[in-house]
């Protein structure tokens, strides 16, 4: 077996009395695409921020690649090789999309090498034929996967996506979880923020469900979907009864 290709231990982040993110602990191979779901307000954007190095723990001990990265800034946590997408895309939106995605490529290489990847990554993602468009001129979905294209020109072992899938059809959804896939066979680990449970369920092989900050569940979609806690806090009953039905006609 693979050793981790990141270690959560113990995690903890208080903002005065608010404890949002308590003790939290799980392990992430290489190769895995791990969903975190979870209410709003259950810790999720928190535990990301944690990890990037945007909040620094109030305890516990985050290893990327076996090293210590809790409390790094987080370029110097993006250098070694983690980086996220944003919720609230941070495009420069009067900088073309080339550009953009110019400015992750500029984390590892000279500014001739980062828009040569730049490039790269554009006809990669699909998006090469708006290279030169303004991206405040773009609609969402455009504006969040040029937000992807310009994690991925980071370089990363491990990318953190934030609701990617916010605001998508079901079409463009399909595009994400394929893309998704794509990348993780060619190396990349995900960790998937998200509210759509069907895309989830069929994106990732293994969920973390979060509650008031509190890693209660660890699993498969197909047990995360039949846990009582899980159900209680967050799927409801109706999501628990028709995830039944749907494995079910699967297997048939």
């Amino acid at each position: 077996m693979s050793d981790p290709i990141l270690e959560v231990s113990n995690l903890t982040r208080r903002f005065g009395g608010l404890v949002a993110v308590n003790d939290v602990s799980f392990v992430l191979k290489p190769g895995e695409i791990v969903g975190l779901i979870g209410p709003n307000g259950a810790g999720k954007t928190t535990l990301f921020n944690l990890l990037t190095g945007i909040y620094a723990p109030s305890s516990g001990e985050i290893a990327l690649h076996g090293k210590s990265s809790a409390g790094l800034k987080p370029h110097k946590i993006a250098a070694r090789g983690m980086t996220k997408t944003f919720q609230n895309v941070a495009l420069f939106m009067d900088s073309s999309v080339l550009d953009n995605v110019v400015t992750g490529g500029l984390l590892k290489n000279s500014l001739p090498e980062a828009r040569k990847k730049a490039h790269a990554i554009l006809e990669r993602v699909g998006l090469a034929h708006i290279a030169d468009t303004k991206a405040g001129d773009l609609s969402f979905p455009e504006r969040a996967r040029i937000e992807v294209a310009r994690a991925l020109c980071t370089e990363p072992d491990i990318l953190l996506l934030d609701e990617v899938m916010a605001a998508l059809t079901p079409a463009e959804m399909e595009d994400v979880i394929t893309l998704v896939r794509s990348l993780r066979d060619e190396g990349i680990t995900f960790v998937v923020v998200e509210h759509h449970m069907k895309a989830v369920m069929k994106l990732c092989e293994r969920l973390l469900v979060l509650n008031f900050g509190e890693l209660i569940a660890d699993g498969t979609p197909e047990e995360i979907a039949q846990n009582d806690r899980v159900i209680e806090a967050y799927l409801g009953s109706s999501f628990a009864k028709n995830r039944k039905t749907e494995t079910s006609e699967v297997s048939a």
